[in-house]
């Protein structure tokens, strides 16, 4: 019975397998090796034979070495002390007569991360840095960065660093290229010197810029973005250089030399010369507007950047990024942000015409909606087409399509803050429209508006009291905007709606679970029953207009993402930190690392849908874009809010005509009842 599992044992495939490479037939050793292969691709456990594989190294035979070679990337992590058994195939690979062979064997060193073995790779990947084939040496270049992940101090020991900054004058462009790639990636990974541009590096780039592949030119162009100009002259230069980059077929190399001639455009003086290439910037963008949708969509996010870089590039062009039919969505939404950022008094009226085509027709509905908040920053941006993109949004109201007619109040508040006093005409058009509004933004712009004019609105406190009535059934910002509104009519019409504002107060403060509401209640009580007066002052004061704001993002932020223009940070909107952190592991960095600019330690305000804090100037959130809307600015620091559990003043006479007693008073015994109240 023994005998009889022996044999059966020995039919095992892996078995089999072992024979068959332990075989002196070569082509039966070669198909055995493939076998061994396919095993591996598909998922099964082969790494019992690794021995076996191994010795095959020394077959003659080039197919062979390159699946054997496969094998080991694939198994050395979890034998790395049969790994060591390959070290001496590789140098002897490594000084193979036929080029490809070293290469390979070069190659396969850099992607075996064992560190156990990596001192014995050093001798066979400083001679392949000086082989006198290049394709070995740009092979050995990368391999270089590959290790330097494994063992940093090893690279910096054996001078490898030194030997990939002497590569950077060879003869073979794609070995420069390689070369440039690997410091770069060194640099990055905590050897800040490793690459060190001097005028005289930045020549020799120049020199094989145009002689690389497409790749090649990617990595010399990121790199020398990086280099800073000693002089204007120096600048003209290198930008007359890689300015015929601009032409080349490749988005990303179009992208990659945009980005290099954006900074130098910083640096140069003469107009005349940054005239001439803001206008040779124009056309390859336009171009990379015909290549596929994905390819599209990687440009307008770059694009966005650019603009609010330098606007002149694409002011000309706004027809350019009008959409087409068959646009994915994800296109159409980031072209009408360009629209809008390339709006001017010149082509404004183009581009509401062609904003109104897309909310009457369009059936995307966050698409129809990003259209019509387009035509109120038309409005805001631009004073004299303000009447025009009012009469648009009237236009789109009379639809009596839901969500046009929703986000057209939203828009037009913002106009109204804006334009004070100018266009309070439509307003009798908007309350026709207070039963079919739906979304809670467009609710609380509704009675904003209607608050903020309730002295010429002649049913305003009957509009309100349609809202009353489904208090606890609102949502939390519709109930703040409701009882501001029902104070400002309270202090604008005391005689009429004194009944309302005490119900509304009772529903804030005794009625709601929620500390802003009840805080803001308080508040509001306070004040009318101490001094109405200063409630006038408080609740009526004039607010400042909204300001339009072109910077999407803040300065800081803005000069990061333009120094990755062509990479995931640029079309994110996003640095790379939040991405990598500094050890190029994947993971979210703190928000606090990426999305707070350049002086939020100041005065600024909190988004309410992430709570990251922003900049005083912001007008949108610069993490998740979401809008500022009515944020309150404040110091610096976490915003403080008012205590819940106010005290009333005792003595004193409601101005509702009721005493103070009906307001409830907290008693203030210690903290954890206070927290048990709320």
């Amino acid at each position: 019975m023994a005998t009889y599992f022996k044999d059966q044992g020995k039919r095992g495939e892996n078995a089999e397998l072992q024979e068959e490479l332990a075989s002196s037939d070569k082509t039966k050793k070669r198909d055995a090796v493939k076998k061994v292969i396919r095993d591996m691709t598909l998922g099964k456990d082969v790494s019992g034979l690794f021995t076996s594989v191994v010795n095959c190294m020394m077959v003659p035979n080039l197919e062979v070495r390159k699946l054997v070679y496969l094998y080991l990337i694939n198994y050395a992590k979890t034998q790395p002390d049969l790994a060591i058994m390959a070290v001496n195939g590789f140098v002897k690979d490594c000084g193979d007569p036929n080029p490809l062979i070293r290469a390979l064997a070069v190659r396969t060193m850099g992607c075996i991360r064992v560190e156990q073995i990596s001192e014995y790779l050093c001798e066979p990947l400083r001679k392949a840095l000086k082989d006198q084939d290049p394709y070995v040496r740009k092979t050995a270049a990368i391999a270089v960065a590959k290790l330097h992940e494994i063992s940093p101090e090893l690279v910096v020991d054996q001078g490898f660093i030194d030997s990939l900054n002497e590569l950077l004058g060879d003869g073979n462009p794609m070995v420069v290229a390689n070369s440039v790639a690997a410091l770069a990636e060194i640099a990055y990974h905590g050897e800040p010197r490793a690459l060190l541009l001097t005028n005289i590096t930045v020549l020799k780039l120049l020199a094989v810029l145009n002689e690389c592949n497409e790749w090649g030119q990617i990595f010399i162009l990121d790199v020398m973005s990086t280099y800073s100009p000693e002089s204007s002259s120096e600048a003209e230069n290198i930008a007359e250089r890689v300015k015929p980059r601009l032409q080349h077929a490749n988005s990303a190399v179009v992208l990659s030399a945009t980005k290099v001639i954006i900074k130098l455009l910083d640096v140069i003086k003469d107009t005349a010369k940054i005239a001439l290439l803001v206008k040779s910037l124009g056309p390859p963008l336009i171009t990379l507007m015909s290549h596929p949708a994905e390819i599209q969509y990687v440009a307008l996010r770059n694009i966005q950047l650019i603009c609010q870089k330098r606007s002149d590039i694409l002011h000309a062009e706004v027809k350019v990024f009008f959409c087409k039919y068959n646009d994915p969505s994800y296109v159409k939404v980031e072209k009408v942000d360009v629209m809008v950022m390339l709006a001017s008094e010149r082509n404004v009226d183009q581009v509401l015409m062609e904003l109104k085509e897309y909310a009457f027709a369009e059936v995307d509905v966050e698409f129809v909606r990003k259209a019509v908040r387009a035509i109120g920053r038309c409005a805001l941006k631009i004073d004299k087409a303000a009447e025009r993109c009012v009469t648009v949004l009237l236009d789109l109201i009379q639809t009596k399509v839901s969500y046009v007619v929703q986000e057209s109040i939203v828009v037009i508040k913002d106009i109204f803050r804006k334009y004070p006093n100018k266009y309070e005409s439509v307003i009798g058009v908007l309350c026709e429209n207070l039963e079919g509004l739906e979304s809670a933004e467009a609710k609380a712009s509704l009675i904003w508006i209607i608050g903020h004019y309730a002295e010429r609105i002649d049913n305003a406190q009957e509009l309100l009291e349609g809202f009353i009535e489904e208090f606890a059934d609102l949502d939390l910002e519709v109930q703040l905007q409701l009882l501001t509104a029902t104070v400002k009519l309270f202090l604008k019409k005391p005689d009429s709606a004194q009944g309302v504002v005490k119900q509304v107060l009772g529903l804030a403060t005794t009625g709601s679970t929620n500390p802003d509401l009840r805080d803001r209640g308080y508040i509001y009580w306070r004040l009318l029953s101490s001094d109405p007066d200063k409630a006038r002052v408080v609740v009526l004061a004039e607010r400042s207009t909204v300001q339009y704001d072109g910077r999407r993002l803040d300065t800081g932020l803005l000069r990061v993402l333009l120094e990755q223009v062509g990479q995931i940070s640029s079309v994110c909107h996003r640095p790379p930190e939040s991405f990598l952190d500094k050890d190029g592991l994947r993971g979210a960095a703190p928000r606090a690392a990426f999305a707070s600019p350049e002086g939020v330690s100041g005065p600024g305000w909190e988004c309410r849908m992430c709570t990251l804090r922003n900049s005083a100037n912001a007008t949108q959130c610069a993490a998740c874009e979401e809008p500022r809307g009515d944020a309150v600015i404040t110091s610096g620091g976490a915003s403080a809010k008012p205590n819940s559990n106010v005290t009333a003043a005792g003595g004193t006479v409601d101005l509702l005509g009721s005493p103070m007693a009906a307001a409830p008073a907290a008693k203030p015994t210690n903290v954890m009842d206070d927290l048990m109240d709320l």
